[in-house]
């Protein structure tokens, strides 16, 4: 099944969380290249939408492996 963007990721909340977010490098890493906006805690799994204390940049390699750890979680019945 084709994966399905999530609007709230075009909203204009959540552009202004981007530009507000400090610290542009990888938390997990401290790589500057290819970053994405990151919820710690994952929406799906309760984490606030625009709390700036759950948004975190994590590199493209970095937020792959955690989004996968979490599905998986997720998948096991847990969160």
């Amino acid at each position: 099944m084709p994966k399905v963007a999530d609007t709230f990721y075009q909203s204009p909340e959540w552009a202004a969380a981007r530009r507000a977010q400090p610290n542009k490098w990888c938390a997990v890493c401290a790589s500057t290249k290819r970053l994405i906006l990151d919820h710690k805690v994952e929406r799906k799994d309760g984490g606030a939408d625009l709390d700036p204390l759950n948004l975190e940049w994590l590199c493209q390699p970095c937020h792959n492996r955690k989004t996968a750890e979490a599905r998986a979680k997720r998948a096991r019945g847990g969160r």
